[in-house]
């Protein structure tokens, strides 16, 4: 069994900080995107850890990504709040954008920040538990690349359409979920064909639109939404919420953009939604923290698990006793440290 080794997520924050410094990221922005990486390490969110280093390299490398980009504040003073990303990182955007988002919640009780021409990678629940840490319920969610079949169809057109929600809690972690809306993540078929398995039923049909258990035909073909028709609609509002709403990517033109190919991090734009609790309940004479204590609290009365609480025991452990890294993920953080992109042609 390959050695394991741990790292404090400061150390981890600053080593990925100064990769993507070296890559050419502006430094504002190379910490925003090295915190969310660092967090989903931090978190035992592997798929979102330094995982996500590489493709975030890669499309430095290809110029599909502006590593200098300053994000732009567009403020009309209305409810909703535009910022562009500049063909950048998403998070730097978000980064910007979050004192004013909240502000703007809180006065108005609503409102939505828009997030344009952003290169997006990281799960949706940084966004959505920050909110939270300022008192503020939200919704986020993007379009992704188009490789997910709607419900009754048989070729890729909605993309895995990530989709997350945060309430904030006193004296307890915020309720937040985040999850794609295909039944799978691409990644898991790709596992199974590496290891020779077939996928379950139900995961994905051929080119020609059959169901297949046989993870060359389904990569070639198209994965499904979960939940049928369900998580078909819920897919398509989000493309269409995030994407047609906003004048921006939907998962198909993603794809196009990047030149039919999606070995590269997707191109598009992203919605979040804040909202204020004690806005929408200040005539109810009710405390709306205290309503929702007492839901989340009978849900974990019946053995029930809440979403995000297997992340946050991650989170606690990981900030005692560190991140457990192994050999080849720390002399990965290593070769792409001295050599930076030229690590990439290895």
């Amino acid at each position: 069994m390959p050695a394991a080794h741990p790292i404090s997520p400061e150390a981890l924050l600053a080593r990925v900080e100064t990769i993507f410094t070296k890559a050419g990221v502006r430094p504002e922005s190379a910490r925003a995107v090295a915190a969310v990486i660092a967090a989903g390490e931090r978190d035992n969110c592997k798929s979102h850890g330094i995982y996500r280093v590489e493709g975030c390299l890669r499309v430095i490398a290809a110029g599909k990504v502006a590593p200098d980009a300053v994000p732009r504040i567009h403020d009309a003073g209305t409810s909703v709040i535009e910022v562009d990303a500049g063909g950048g990182f998403s998070n730097p955007a978000f980064d910007a954008a979050r004192p004013l988002l909240a502000e703007r919640a809180r006065a108005q009780g609503i409102a939505a920040l828009v997030i344009r021409d952003c290169l997006h990678f990281s799960a949706l629940w940084h966004d959505v538990e920050a909110l939270a840490q300022d008192g503020l319920a939200s919704l986020s969610m993007c379009p992704s690349y188009a490789s997910v079949a709607p419900a009754g169809g048989s070729a890729p057109l909605l993309g895995t359409n990530p989709f997350a929600f945060g309430w904030p809690r006193q004296g307890a972690q915020p309720y937040v979920f985040d999850f794609a809306t295909s039944v799978v993540a691409r990644g898991e078929i790709e596992l199974h064909r590496r290891a020779g398995k077939p996928i379950p039923e139900g995961w994905a049909v051929d080119s020609a639109g059959r169901p297949t258990t046989d993870p060359e035909a389904a990569l070639s073909g198209a994965m499904l939404p979960f939940g049928g028709h369900k998580g078909s609609a819920i897919s398509t509002m989000v493309e269409l919420l995030s994407g047609a709403m906003l004048g921006e990517f939907m998962s198909k033109e993603a794809v196009e953009f990047m030149g039919g190919t999606t070995s590269l991090l997707p191109r598009h734009g992203a919605l979040v939604i804040a909202l204020d609790p004690q806005r929408f309940a200040a005539r109810s004479g009710r405390d709306p923290i205290a309503e929702g204590e007492r839901l989340l609290t009978a849900i974990g009365a019946q053995g029930a698990r809440l979403p995000s609480e297997r992340r946050f025991a991650a989170r606690a452990k990981a900030l005692a006793d560190g991140i457990t890294l192994s050999e080849a993920e720390l002399a990965q953080l290593d070769r792409f440290e001295t050599m930076g992109l030229a690590a990439l042609e290895g």
